[in-house]
């Protein structure tokens, strides 16, 4: 018998989405391979060890919702060992190696949609899409109150996946947004001149009313620290890189506290994926 490897692991995950309480044979046969039984799983199949970590990590993310106003929201931050996720001139590309961005692009394959702020957009110019791994693209979500993305960017020209550009304005779900090819752009951020952050329960209201509930906060670091100030996040991803910047901008902007009995302890697991360790914590906000 085959020793299953992530390749075909990741082809299993794929299959799980979405899905509970079923067997999963393995891919091309009729050989059970995988028991989902809620939020509980069995590999009836020989596995290589990275192959047992890659379902660990993702089946979480593959569990339907089951509430009608639920939803799945899953943070990302790639840092170095100092917790620094770019330089004072917001250089960060690579902090993180080849296997840990394969990892982002396996996260995106599994999430309606994928967000980021305004600042990361800008800066990196991200595509956003899945070209890492096998799955679709989710939707991407730039968070631009002030228009800081220049209209050249990828996610406004390269038409690889639906773009929706959240701006400044009164929101009105019933109101049919301005689109142009696959970018729709959404008055709904409030009025730009207003100093107060947009909060996250207001971007999640507006993504559902989109029909997106597997929601991937992708960054940056001030945008994924709103999602879990506000007890938003049901899991964080953290990759550490074997690098030390020595200065930068911070992984996590949060309210300072007294006592380490204050501290945020999540259930964690720690694993290795090659060239990043990877933290999987878990809030277990409102999963259903």
């Amino acid at each position: 018998m085959a020793t299953l490897d992530t390749d075909t692991a990741w082809k299993l995950i794929l299959n799980a989405s979405n899905r509970s309480n079923v067997t999963l044979p393995l891919p091309g046969t009729s050989q059970p391979a995988l028991r989902i039984n809620g939020k509980s799983w069995e590999l009836v199949h020989q596995a290589t060890e990275d192959a047992k970590n890659l379902i660990s990590l993702f089946l979480p993310l593959c569990q339907p919702i089951k509430r009608p106003a639920g939803n799945h929201v899953i943070g990302q931050l790639g840092q170095s060992l100092d917790g620094r996720i770019a330089t004072v001139t917001g250089c960060s590309r690579f902090i993180n190696g080849d296997d840990g961005i394969t990892h982002l692009h396996r996260i995106r394959a599994l999430c309606d949609a994928v967000v980021v702020g305004a600042g990361t957009a800008a800066t990196d110019n991200p595509r956003l899409t899945v070209r890492r791994a096998n799955g679709p693209n989710p939707t991407r979500v730039v968070i631009d109150r002030h228009g800081r993305v220049p209209p050249s960017h990828h996610l406004f020209t390269d038409n690889a996946a639906p773009t929706l550009h959240l701006v400044a304005g009164e929101y009105d779900p019933a109101q049919k947004p301005a689109r142009i090819g696959q970018v729709t752009t959404i008055p709904c951020l409030g009025a730009a001149d207003n100093p107060s952050p947009v909060p996250p329960e207001h971007i999640l209201q507006v993504l559902q009313d989109y029909g997106l509930r597997k929601i991937f906060i992708e960054g940056g670091g001030v945008t994924v620290s709103s999602f879990l100030k506000a007890g938003l996040l049901d899991r964080l991803h953290v990759m550490v890189a074997p690098m030390i910047i020595g200065s930068g901008r911070p992984a996590f902007s949060l309210p300072e506290i007294d006592q380490l009995d204050d501290a945020l302890r999540p259930r964690a697991q720690l694993v290795n994926l090659g060239s990043d360790m990877l933290f999987d914590l878990a809030f277990e906000r409102r999963w259903n």
